[in-house]
Order: structure tokens, then C-alpha cells, then sequence
């Protein structure tokens, strides 16, 4: 026989169910409103304030994220290359440019959802390859190297 705890987590995990398409659509909506857009009030409403951040380059919760993000130059911009998504999680793989380091990041950004809003995030960053340094002779995102 399941716990009282055991209860409420399935009722949570049933009511919160929203799916993959909704959560790849929020996770693209987040991210243009707080990098693109860096309307940093209209974002408080896409990330949880109980946000879990255990990227190495981030400080702890939304506000840690906040606070990077108002530090970089005004041209940083995010594009997005493929997201997918499976239940509460979406991964995502884009570019960040225009943040004042010689090379874009190419990232694949993990989120999970919670209640409709993003609640949890790791990252893999990776330096954007021009040419020359790419072994495989193959860009990192989209279909050329950069400039």
C-alpha cells in the first residue's frame, strides 16, 4: 500500500501534466524573453522562484541566472537549432553569441518543467569551432561555420 507522500506525488505529477509539444513551446518562449528580448519581468513568470540551477558557469536559482544574464553586452542572442522533449524534460541545443567572448557557445540546455514553468536546468557549453579548428570538417550548429 502506497504512502500518503507516494499519493501526492502521483497527484501532482497528473494534475502539473502539461505535454512535450507545450514544454518545448515554453522552454523557446522562456528563452527568447530573458536572452533575446531580456525583459527580465515578463521571464519571472516562465522560471519557478524555487528554480535549481546546477550549471557550473551560474549562480544558484532564477536569480542567479538573472544577474548573469544583466551583466552580458545588450547583443547577446540565442538561436535555437533542435529541441526535444520527453515528459517534464526538454533539451535543447542552440547558440549564444554576441556575449563578449571570442566564440559563440553551442549549448545543449537540459530543463525540466514543474507547474508550467521551468524548474530545473543543467548545460553543456561548448566554444563554437570555426573551420580550422573543426576535425570533422562539419560545423557545430546549423549548416556553416561562423564568420
Amino acid at each position: 500500500m502506497g504512502t500518503e507522500t507516494d499519493l501526492a506525488t502521483r497527484v501532482r505529477v497528473l494534475m502539473s501534466k502539461t505535454t512535450p509539444k507545450q514544454n518545448k513551446a515554453l522552454v523557446l518562449e522562456a528563452f527568447d524573453t530573458l536572452f533575446n528580448k531580456r525583459d527580465y519581468h515578463a521571464a519571472e513568470r516562465f522560471w519557478s522562484e524555487r528554480y535549481l540551477q546546477h550549471s557550473a558557469h551560474i549562480a544558484p536559482g532564477r536569480d542567479g541566472l538573472f544577474n548573469l544574464i544583466r551583466t552580458l553586452p545588450a547583443t547577446l542572442k540565442y538561436e535555437n537549432q533542435l529541441i526535444v522533449a520527453e515528459g517534464d524534460y526538454v533539451i535543447a541545443h542552440g547558440r549564444f553569441s554576441g556575449h563578449g567572448r571570442p566564440a559563440a557557445w553551442v549549448a545543449a540546455d537540459i530543463v525540466r518543467i514543474e507547474d508550467g514553468r521551468l524548474a530545473e536546468h543543467w548545460d553543456v557549453l561548448q566554444d563554437e569551432a570555426t573551420e580550422g579548428q573543426s576535425l570533422s570538417g562539419l560545423p557545430m550548429f546549423g549548416d556553416r561555420f561562423p564568420d
